[in-house]
């Protein structure tokens, strides 16, 4: 599957009308997937609306994507962060329904980081869902095209039972804390993520 994700930063007042715009075009296009929601309070970085499309193929994306950019030339439309890239949500077996939040990381990995270094870094991001059973869906991938603020080099997307399960046992977790944060934390010696990222969450609309 190839995926779109954007990350809508809107003028104050305009973000519903963006909304419906957005949901508008995603309704005409034969998307697997499609979500078009407002980020909920707690994003970082993660704009004011919330994109994510999937289709069977890049050559899918490629035919509809010019009606996605009319959208998003709206002067109410400030930065978009985003990326497309490849894959499909793992489901993780810790429940029997879908969840109710929908989250994505934006990461830039440092360049000259080497191919080592960020096999054990993805490695331990895909620990996460094994251990955390909030999470009921899952995909982490390399980013195939970035926009934005950062060269963005992956894309870690989840589905939770609830806002509190992506809050309070994913963020807090020994699993986040005692191998993923070193990652990520500028005192640490073995970071390699830089300091801009985006993390942003919604309701687990779309159909």
């Amino acid at each position: 599957m190839f995926n779109v994700v954007n990350l809508i930063d809107v003028a104050a007042g305009d973000s519903d009308r963006l909304v419906a715009a957005l949901r508008d075009a995603a309704s005409k296009v034969a998307a697997h997937h499609a979500l078009v929601e407002p980020t909920l309070p707690g994003s970082r970085n993660g704009g004011d609306i919330l994109m994510h499309l999937r289709f069977a193929s890049r050559s899918e994306w490629n035919s509809v994507a010019v009606d996605f950019a009319d959208v998003l030339r709206d002067p109410a439309v400030g930065r978009v962060n985003g990326a497309t890239y490849s894959g499909c949500p793992v489901d993780t077996g810790w429940s029997s329904g879908r969840g109710t939040v929908y989250r994505t990381l934006l990461v830039s990995v440092a360049p000259g980081t080497d191919d080592g270094t960020i096999a054990r870094f993805e490695a331990d991001l895909r620990l996460m869902p094994r251990y955390i059973h909030s999470i009921t869906a899952w995909q982490l991938s390399r980013v195939e095209q970035a926009s934005g603020d950062s060269a963005w080099t992956h894309v870690f997307e989840q589905e939770f039972t609830d806002v509190e399960g992506l809050m309070g046992p994913y963020l807090m977790h020994p699993i986040h804390w005692a191998y993923v944060d070193r990652w990520f934390d500028p005192e640490c010696p073995e970071v390699i993520v830089q300091d801009r990222l985006c993390h942003s969450f919604c309701r687990a609309g779309g159909r």
